[in-house]
């Protein structure tokens, strides 16, 4: 009876600990199924793209939160990173584009640290890379965070030639266009496409600081035509800003009569625009040609009674204007030189456009060429180093693996204990000198390609002339060495086998060489000629009508597909 509670006892206890560890257990595959889960959500949201296409990095860049940015960077290494950081979702757009398009400023500072120039210079879908479009929204933060870590992104241009500055100014960020200016005045110059300037867009789109800045930079920019012939003052008697057409007068007020290809001044535009308060104010200015015929015949007063614009109409005869003049078929001398300068001046202007986008397209393939030779000059030098260490090492392991072994216990009369059997042949002396030379020549070669660090690309070229000569004498050496060696191994009665062999081994490398030194010749000939040529040419006199070499000629000129050094 006592001992019917302890009997008792123990099927209880192990039945509270069976349910306790059923219960951890249970716990446990709970926990750790969340965990799984958790780690599996967490690798969908950084592996599957948004509804754009956007990864986790573009939706941090996004929402702007440069910890989380930082945190997605560390995450990821090397190439990985590299990718990451240029992945572009479904409208081209890169992470970077996305928070500079925000005005994220500290995410784009958390970007560009990982960021080299060409992922930051990628374009979306619109053209724009991540500097445009900070430009164009008017973010100066991000602005001055893109050009302190990449100033040449200035440059970089949309499918129609339009560069940062030019969205700015169209958007009237007068602060931003002040800050590109200061970056590089030569922005302001150059044209879209259409030959439009950003002082065009500017004017047209009536904002009077930007195109003030503008001016101030370059005054002689608002005489620039677009490919209608058309100056920016032009385009700023189109709107209702007066203020935009008296400052572009301030640097010339010649500009008001200075006409487009179909003969119109910008009284002739305004009029025809129905602009009263811009016709007022041309008509007011000191040496306007108020009867002024374009190539339709017409002036401003017939194209405003022509159009019902009564107001325009009696403005200008109050000024003094006629609606019809009758024309002379002959033309005036004044009149006719003044054509034939405009000619030569847009001839001239022409020739000097081709010859700047021939010679820009000269340069970059020049710069790729170098590049290209550059690349051939390191892998000779990377295959010679190669070459170099094995055949020190297949001359070094020849000397211990020679035919007859070596003096072994007990030595015989006259011999040395490890002393090679065949050391008293005559062709394994030669063997043993050639070898020899084989061997030092490429330990000289490793160690002055593992030492010396050539910069200068002449420098390099030569380099690489004296280590393929003494690569050549190695090949020769070994060459000798292995033929002196079939001497004793096919034995005396097969000499012929050795000699068969001493000429197949010659008629090869001989010929091989030869090959190599004729290639030499023949490309130092060529080199002498072309500069030769180059010299002659430069002492001639130069024209406006420059000419400049073809692709073609560039490539036959002064690189070769190959050549020998």
């Amino acid at each position: 009876m006592e001992k019917q509670p302890g009997l008792r006892l123990g099927p209880l206890e192990r039945l509270q600990s069976f349910k306790l560890g059923g219960m951890e257990k249970q716990k446990s595959f709970k926990f750790g199924s969340m965990e799984k889960q958790k780690s599996f959500l967490e690798r969908k949201l950084k592996e599957s793209p948004g509804k754009r296409g956007d990864t986790t990095l573009h939706l941090a860049a996004r929402a702007g939160n440069p910890v989380h940015v930082q945190r997605i960077i560390s995450d990821c290494s090397g190439a990985q990173l590299k990718e990451f950081i240029s992945k572009q979702n479904q409208d081209g757009e890169t992470a970077l584009y996305v928070a500079s398009e925000k005005g994220h400023v500290e995410v784009v500072s958390e970007i560009l640290k990982v960021s080299d120039v060409q992922s930051a210079a990628i374009k979306a879908s619109n053209s724009f890379d991540a500097f445009h479009v900070a430009a164009k929204q008017g973010h100066l933060g991000v602005l001055k965070e893109l050009l302190q870590t990449f100033p040449s992104l200035a440059m970089t241009t949309s499918s129609s030639n339009a560069t940062a500055l030019d969205s700015a100014a169209t958007q009237g960020h007068v602060d931003i266009v002040n800050l590109l200016l200061e970056t590089d005045a030569s922005l302001a110059k150059i044209a879209r496409n259409n030959g439009k300037t950003v002082l065009h867009s500017a004017a047209r789109m009536g904002h009077v600081e930007v195109v003030r800045s503008l001016l101030i930079k370059d005054p002689g920019i608002g005489l620039r035509t677009d490919k209608k012939g058309q100056t920016a003052f032009h385009m700023a008697v189109k709107g209702n800003n007066v203020g935009i057409v008296l400052e572009l007068l301030k640097p010339d007020s010649s500009i008001v009569n200075v006409e487009d290809n179909k003969g119109n001044t910008p009284l002739h535009i305004a009029t025809r625009k129905g602009r009263l308060e811009i016709v007022q104010t041309l008509i007011s200015i000191e040496g306007i040609q108020i009867n002024a015929l374009n190539r339709a015949g017409e002036t401003a007063l017939s194209i405003a009674e022509k159009s019902g614009l009564e107001e325009i109409a009696a403005t200008l005869k109050d000024a003094g204007a006629v609606a019809f003049i009758e024309q002379d078929n002959h033309i005036s001398p004044a009149k006719q030189l003044k054509q034939t300068v405009s000619d030569i001046k847009h001839d001239v202007q022409s020739q000097l456009k081709q010859t700047r986008q021939t010679d820009i397209r000269v340069q970059n393939i020049k710069k790729r060429l170098r590049k290209l030779h550059s690349g051939g000059l390191n892998n000779a030098i990377n295959s010679n180093t190669v070459v170099a260490v094995l055949i020190a090492t297949v001359a070094f392991a020849a000397i211990f693996t020679v035919p007859g072994q070596f003096v072994q216990e007990p030595a015989p009369a006259g011999l040395t204990l490890g002393q090679a059997n065949i050391a008293n042949n005559a062709a394994f002396i030669i063997f043993l000198v050639f070898d020899s030379l084989a061997l030092f020549i490429s330990l000289a070669v490793v160690v002055a390609q593992t030492s010396l660090i050539v910069v200068e690309q002449k420098a390099k070229k030569l380099m690489v002339f004296i280590v393929n000569k003494l690569m050549w004498l190695a090949c020769l050496f070994i060459s000798i060495s292995f033929i002196s060696l079939t001497y004793i191994v096919v034995g005396r009665k097969d000499w012929w086998l050795a000699w068969c062999t001493m000429a197949i081994g010659a008629s090869i490398m001989l010929t091989t060489i030869g090959s190599m030194c004729y290639c030499i010749v023949v490309h130092r000939m060529e080199e002498k000629s072309l500069r030769s040529i180059s010299r002659g040419s430069g002492s001639r006199s130069r024209s406006w009508s420059l000419s400049m070499p073809s692709d073609s000629e560039l490539l036959n000129t002064e690189y070769k597909k190959m050549y020998a050094l």
